[in-house]
């Protein structure tokens, strides 16, 4: 992503070979000691899926980074500081704007620009910002996969003129086929930069997460779609090492859902798994994230990735898909252990 949003930068300045999360700037380690390592795992949701494009009344001040987030704890990186990862930009140029489409959905870019008068020292309010985007678009072209770190839209975008020091750009994505909306701070500083990025890797390094978090349920507010719905767990694998698979739905919207599956080991630890599962009719999963997808028909097999496979005595680890088709029938999850 160019310019850089916070959950991305963070999540470059943690990750580490093993796929663990260990951030060294301080704050992003900060964020992580707040709301926990699995908002990096998911660094490109911060969305709400009953957003409709809305802002001010809707997204609380104090928490416009984490877009004011139900299904991911990205509270740590409303912190107001001024050591967060920063793009270098030059004030009035042209440059060329990436945002990741881990998934691809049509819709409209908006991005604002902080007031000369903010301050990094404290929460950012709607008021912080200019009252009109200095930039927009509908649609722009893409680059590359989805569900992928280099797959993104891209165009030309002309920064504001005028400006000096450290801002925010502020950034919201309203999807045109879904209430969905996305919500990213980007921290920049115009000091004629272009485009580098400086405060990722740096600072002292915090203790490593060997496996991502299970996520929190996500609550509900008024206006969005139905209540996550909670299978069943699926029966453990007998004997030592074994381990189990729960389904849920996350989101949904006319034509497809979101969908999460948490994988915990039995009585004994495990190097790794892989749920199985037949989907209903008319569903065809399009991504999968902390997972390696295997797909034949309504056949379904996700496998562990490097950083989530091993698993102590009663751990667990969760991994996100997303699909096409009706969410309304619960599927019978299989896990077996390595």
């Amino acid at each position: 992503m160019v310019p850089g949003s916070r959950t991305y930068l963070c999540w470059k300045d943690g990750t580490t070979s093993s796929g663990a999360i260990q951030p060294k700037n301080p704050a992003c380690a900060a964020a992580v000691a707040k709301g926990g390592t699995n908002a990096l795992y998911n660094w490109f949701a911060v969305l709400r899926s009953d957003g409709a494009g809305r802002m001010s009344g809707f997204i609380p001040d104090g928490q416009l980074c984490s877009g004011g987030a139900i299904v991911y704890d990205f509270s740590g990186f409303d912190l107001a500081r001024d050591d967060w990862p920063v793009t270098h930009l030059t004030s009035g140029a042209t440059i060329e704007f990436k945002y990741n489409k881990w998934a691809a959905h049509p819709g409209t870019f908006r991005s604002y620009i902080t007031k000369d008068s903010w301050s990094p020292t404290r929460p950012l309010a709607w008021s912080d910002l200019e009252s009109t985007p200095f930039d927009s678009v509908t649609n722009p072209p893409s680059l590359g996969s989805v569900g992928t770190e280099d797959g993104h839209y891209y165009w030309n975008a002309h920064l504001p003129s005028g400006k000096s020091g450290r801002h925010i750009i502020y950034t919201v994505w309203q999807r045109s086929d879904s209430n969905e909306t996305f919500y990213s701070c980007s921290d920049v500083v115009f000091d004629g930069g272009n485009g580098e990025v400086t405060g990722v890797g740096t600072g002292p390094s915090t203790s490593p997460s060997p496996t991502p978090p299970v996520s929190p349920s996500p609550g509900t507010s008024p206006n969005t779609s139905p209540s996550p719905r909670v299978s069943p767990s699926a029966s453990p694998t007998a004997g030592p090492g074994g381990c189990s698979a729960t389904y849920k739905v996350v989101s949904s919207w006319g034509g497809g859902f979101q969908g999460e599956v948490t994988v915990k080991a039995g009585s004994s630890s495990i190097g790794g798994w892989t749920a199985t599962w037949t989907q209903p009719s008319g569903v065809t999963i399009t991504q999968v994230w902390n997972g390696t997808l295997s797909q034949s028909g309504s056949d379904v097999s996700v496998k562990n990735v490097s950083y989530n496979g091993s698993l102590g005595a009663g751990a667990s680890t969760t991994f996100g898909f997303l699909a096409n088709g009706s969410s309304g029938s619960t599927p019978t999850l299989t896990c077996s252990a390595a």
